[in-house]
């Protein structure tokens, strides 16, 4: 009978109560629950499952640089890096506000892996986020102009609860640029949030 409720559950993509119940009955520890604390455990396994997939999913649609976290921000006095700031930005208060956070630096200090960890922290929290190379992105959107999909990748950008731009200012502007980036901004005025390194 358990392998057919097995079978079920992984039939029906149950699969944390999959394996909570899978391992509950290799270990034999089914004895140790009453049913009712049975199935808060399966059921509470089932709700990690989804919620981790769904961590996945999010990190995976922003497409970061970086694989970076919070966690392993290097805080080196020569970094001038404010460790207070960081994990006040690590709790994406200010992407509830719709606030925005500018990066500044010399080239190699840390300033993309610290958007891409600020980034990841958000998506654990629940927001989507999307991350560009401001050069690649403005190079996408001139080919989604040519290609009519322009409006379709402006709305994608829009719907992000924080989109990061990173490597701000490397390359001039054109004036189509720049009217582009003016779209983005005005779009998410007082509206959601940006993190600019620059």
């Amino acid at each position: 009978m358990n392998e057919t409720t097995l079978t079920k559950m992984r039939q029906m993509k149950l699969f944390g109560m999959y394996g909570a119940f899978k391992s509950a009955i290799e270990t034999g520890k089914t004895d140790n629950y009453t049913m009712d604390e049975f199935v808060a455990h399966i059921t509470e396994a089932e709700w990690d499952d989804r919620q981790n997939r769904k961590i996945s999913r999010t990190i995976g649609n922003a497409r970061f640089r970086y694989k970076a976290s919070v966690e392993s921000i290097i805080y080196d006095p020569s970094r001038n890096i404010d460790k207070n700031k960081i994990i006040r930005f690590a709790e994406c208060d200010y992407i509830s506000k719709a606030e925005n956070v500018l990066i500044t630096g010399s080239t190699g200090v840390g300033k993309s892996y610290i958007a891409s960890a600020l980034g990841h922290q958000s998506c654990i929290e629940g927001y989507r986020v999307m991350y560009f190379n401001v050069d690649k992105l403005f190079a996408r959107l001139k080919m989604a102009k040519a290609d009519g999909s322009y409006i379709k990748e402006m709305a994608k950008i829009e719907r992000q609860h924080l989109v990061i731009l990173d490597d701000f200012g490397l390359q001039q502007l054109d004036n189509q640029n720049r009217l582009t980036l003016l779209g983005i901004i005005e779009d998410r005025n007082n509206k959601k949030s940006l993190i600019i390194t620059s």
